[in-house]
Formats: C-alpha cells, sequence, structure tokens
C-alpha cells in the first residue's frame, strides 16, 4: 500500500510546511518517498522540518523561507525548487493564519492578510508552478487546505470564513480548467485539528473539552489525520477523485456545525 501512495514518485510543493497539517503532510509524503519542498515564511523552521524528514526518511527536501503574498518571492523559488527535488507534480497549499474580528464586521488590515494567505497565495503558488505540473504528468495534483469554515460560517472570523469558501470555489474552478489537461485538483477541508493555529482556542482544559465534546468521534484531531488525506489525494489511489472538498472533520459538519 505505501508503494501505491508514493506514485507519481514527483515531488510536492508544500506551503505552510513548518509546523501544523504542512509539516505533517510533508512528512507523510517522504515517508512513502516521495521529495518536499517546505516552503514557509519561518525560514529556520522551514530548514528544521526538511533537515528532520530527509532524517527520517531519505529523500530530497528543499527549505524556502518565503511569504506567499509575495509574487517575486514565490516565482522566483520554483526554478531552486525542481533543481532539488528533480520534479514538482503536486502542490499543497496549507499555508495559513487566523485572525478574529473584535470589533466591527471588517477590518482591512485582517481581511488583506488572510484573504492573501490562504486565497491570493493559493492561486499564484499554483500560477507559478502550473508548468511544472503539466512536465510531471500523468499523476500531477493539487490540494488546497481548505476548512470546514469553508463549508459553515463562523461569525468571530468572518476573513477565514471566506477564505476557506473562496479556496473550496478556487479549487473546484482549477479542476475544470486543469482536468482536461491532467492535472487533479481538490480540497480538503479540516475541523478542529491540534495545530498552533487552533491552540488559542483550547488554552484551558474546559475551551479543550467543549470542543471534544462536539466531536462525534470525541477527540480534536491530529495533523497526521488531515496528512494521510492528502496524501491519498496525491496519490494515483485517487485518480477519479477530482473537484471535491473532502471533510476530515470527525463528525462534526455532519451533526450541524459549529
Amino acid at each position: 500500500m505505501s508503494d501505491a501512495l508514493g506514485q507519481p514518485g514527483s515531488g510536492v510543493v508544500v506551503t505552510g510546511a513548518a509546523s501544523g497539517i504542512g509539516v505533517a503532510t510533508a512528512d507523510a509524503l517522504a515517508a512513502v518517498g516521495r521529495p518536499v519542498a517546505i516552503w514557509d515564511r519561518d525560514g529556520d523552521g522551514a530548514a528544521r522540518a526538511a533537515a528532520e524528514i530527509h532524517s527520517r526518511h531519505g529523500v530530497a527536501t528543499h527549505p524556502v523561507a518565503l511569504d506567499v503574498t509575495v509574487d517575486e518571492a514565490v516565482v522566483d523559488a520554483v526554478a531552486p525548487t525542481v533543481a532539488e527535488l528533480g520534479s514538482v507534480g503536486g502542490i499543497v497549499h496549507g499555508a495559513g493564519i487566523v485572525a478574529p474580528a473584535l470589533e466591527g464586521v471588517i477590518d482591512v488590515t485582517t481581511w488583506d492578510a488572510v484573504l492573501g494567505t490562504h486565497l491570493r497565495g493559493y492561486a499564484f503558488v499554483v500560477q507559478a508552478l502550473v508548468d511544472e505540473l503539466r512536465r510531471a504528468r500523468p499523476g500531477s495534483a493539487i490540494v488546497g487546505i481548505a476548512s470546514i469554515e469553508g463549508l459553515i460560517g463562523h461569525g468571530a472570523i468572518p476573513s477565514y470564513t471566506a477564505a476557506k469558501h473562496g479556496m473550496i470555489g478556487l479549487s473546484r474552478s482549477l479542476a475544470h480548467r486543469l482536468g482536461p489537461e491532467g492535472v487533479r485538483v481538490n480540497a480538503v477541508c479540516p475541523g478542529y485539528i491540534e495545530t498552533p493555529m487552533l491552540a488559542p482556542a483550547i488554552g484551558d482544559a474546559a475551551a479543550r473539552a467543549r470542543l471534544e465534546t462536539s466531536v462525534p468521534l470525541g477527540r480534536l484531531g491530529e495533523p497526521a489525520d488531515v496528512a494521510a488525506v492528502v496524501r491519498f489525494l496525491l496519490s494515483n489511489e485517487a485518480r477519479y477523485i477530482h473537484g471535491a472538498a473532502v471533510v476530515v472533520d470527525g463528525g462534526v459538519t455532519a451533526t450541524g456545525g459549529q
């Protein structure tokens, strides 16, 4: 099964890969032999993650310190990444930030930063790498890390909710556009996953217990739970899954959402 999940064997660029779901995804891909690029604005964290993943799995890894909202940085990272990995046949856009709207409905700074990182960043990372995906066919695939907030609404984080809705829409649009070229595109919608992003919401035992109680499976998700699904979607095992929004939330949205 691990051999099947490792096919195709082309390299994968994972954004936001220095921590959380991103680093778990990079590690899961490397575990089945796929080279991985660790793109993250935390350059030191990216370097550590790349070194640890290479040490564990022996595959080529390539850390890049970049902000996905800076178009020139994304474009400049492509050639060195391809040179280090040999090819790029997969993209996972996991870079993300979240900030609550505590006063008013929207504040411009938060809106621009959150939409820029999640949604605009997703579009322009794909734009920068799409020719590499075409060259790496067959088997090239893209996964956008959306959220259950892309399916339901959350009044405290309107920019994040809008961005994740947008990522699902963009994934479907890209599926329509790139599918005829042999490039698959899907979104994954995690629920309450124990990552640095969720940490402020589970800062005390009572808050954690409330979230756990809302999950039918009775626990918070782990980054590895999402990473396993992403790895599957990037593999030839998922060769007919295209334009989907795959929910990984322990049953939260199936039983009423927030």
